[in-house]
């Protein structure tokens, strides 16, 4: 009580000014250091987001923090007046966790924006089988993996725990960066961008209540009918986004466009965000995280082109040079890669990553097959599927904060996620010749990398 009361008087001692400064001084090194990090992979053929996770790595406890301790904490740990480190800590960390969370809200608003799902009337079907797929076959070498390693890596982790968690994590497609990749790639207008995205996006539906059922079962809490009721919900609102929101968003759109003369006013940008806020709130309520509510409402205005392009002048550019590195970067400042400290955890952690890309990979390519695309076209699909990135971290720091795996079986999953989305350009740019995709990449500026990556041309 007494250590309490003493915490509290500190924290109001505590001005503005003395929060704001190491607050100022991290973000100016995030955004520094995510777009430095983002020209230098472009120039090796990566997508920016690949440089935003390595700078967060090097930013943090695996490198400067390993290499220059005292230069780490007085950057990123710093005293906030009295206050403890840890509360210092703390706070900061959860106002730049939140202005990431905000970004990606954002950021998923702007990707539902960008999918023609029209294609989706003709290709639904291969988007289902392939959403199926990629949840099935990774999420049952998942578990067949965290069952034989459980003895010997989590012998103090509960087993049904462990054993589900390494299924779900296997099961995660990450939107947001599959997304993005997808936007600098210049191919979210083609066929096989709208039935990946698609497929990602019911398939990470279909993970989160996985995720959602293994912290109940973990809690002792599992209740089928809580879930069948999350499961209603999510399906509720997206049809009602699908077929009473649409009309009324379009009509607005189109009045929008209207009154700024073919802009986006600052009243209208107004309501627009409100309406945003309103759908993030809905999802997160129902318990599938507030992300999937800017997903749909994207996904309802992805038909009004002018109102998009109108929408990304006045938000892409600062949504891109600022609240996506502080999620991109400050992800990776939280995780240490050190922990593994002998051979037989970098050989579990090589098992994880192989296992990973078996089930994403092949469980993917081949349901697209089956669904009746060529078999380029459906590698392309299993190789965007594959891509995890930090909404992969997302689902392990659930799992760490549970209980349900330990620190070297973290460390291996945060490897699993950087290797997994570093692999997904340089393997469709091999791949996409013959397919839709390859003009659209080549315009888009890729055309430079994937010359120095020597891809066969076309004759």
């Amino acid at each position: 009580m007494f250590a309490d009361a003493s915490l509290l008087e500190a924290m109001r001692k505590v001005n503005a000014e003395a929060f704001l400064l190491p607050l100022l001084i991290q973000l100016t090194i995030i955004v520094a250091a995510a777009r430095l990090f983002a020209w230098l992979f472009r120039r090796i053929g990566q997508p920016a987001v690949v440089g935003e996770i390595t700078a967060g790595l090097v930013l943090g406890p695996s490198v400067l923090g390993a290499l220059a301790p005292g230069v780490f904490a007085l950057l990123f740990r710093p005293a906030i007046g009295e206050l403890p480190s840890e509360a210092s800590d703390l706070l900061l960390s959860r106002v730049l966790t939140s202005l990431a969370e905000v970004g990606l809200v954002l950021l998923l608003f702007l990707i539902g924006m960008e999918f023609e799902f029209d294609h989706l009337k003709q290709h639904g079907r291969s988007a289902l089988g392939i959403s199926v797929a990629g949840i099935v076959v990774p999420f049952g070498l998942g578990a067949g993996l965290g069952l034989l390693i459980h003895p010997h890596l989590a012998a103090d982790v509960p087993a049904l725990g462990f054993v589900l968690f390494m299924g779900t994590a296997m099961s995660i497609t990450a939107i947001p960066v599959l997304g993005r990749i997808m936007m600098e790639l210049g191919i979210t207008r083609t066929r096989i961008a709208a039935i990946t995205i698609a497929a990602a996006a019911v398939g990470d539906a279909v993970g989160w209540v996985l995720l959602a059922t293994v912290a109940a079962l973990t809690r002792s809490a599992f209740d089928p009918l809580e879930t069948a009721v999350m499961v209603a919900a999510t399906v509720g609102f997206g049809l009602f986004m699908a077929f009473a929101a649409r009309p009324l968003l379009s009509a607005f759109a189109r009045q929008a466009l209207a009154a700024g003369n073919g802009e986006v006013g600052i009243d209208s940008l107004t309501v627009l965000l409100v309406v945003l806020f309103l759908c993030a709130i809905v999802t997160n309520l129902i318990g599938i995280f507030a992300i999937f509510g800017a997903f749909l409402l994207g996904a309802a205005l992805s038909g009004e082109h002018a109102f998009r392009e109108a929408v990304n002048r006045r938000l892409r550019d600062f949504v891109t040079c600022f609240f996506l590195p502080i999620f991109f970067a400050y992800t990776g400042l939280r995780t240490n890669v050190g922990t593994l400290d002998s051979w037989q955890l970098w050989l579990v952690a090589v098992a994880v990553t192989g296992v990973a890309i078996a089930g994403k990979f092949v469980g993917c390519a081949v349901a697209a097959r089956v669904g009746g695309m060529p078999w380029r076209e459906s590698a392309c699909v299993g190789v965007l599927m594959n891509t995890r990135g930090l909404m992969e971290l997302v689902v392990i720091n659930v799992g760490k904060d549970l209980g349900v795996i330990p620190e070297s079986v973290f460390c291996m999953l945060v490897l699993m996620a950087i290797v997994t989305t570093f692999m997904t350009t340089p393997l469709l740019v091999r791949l996409m010749r013959g397919t839709e995709i390859e003009s659209h990449v080549v315009g888009s500026g890729f055309g430079r990398t994937r010359e120095r990556l020597a891809v066969p041309q076309r004759g």
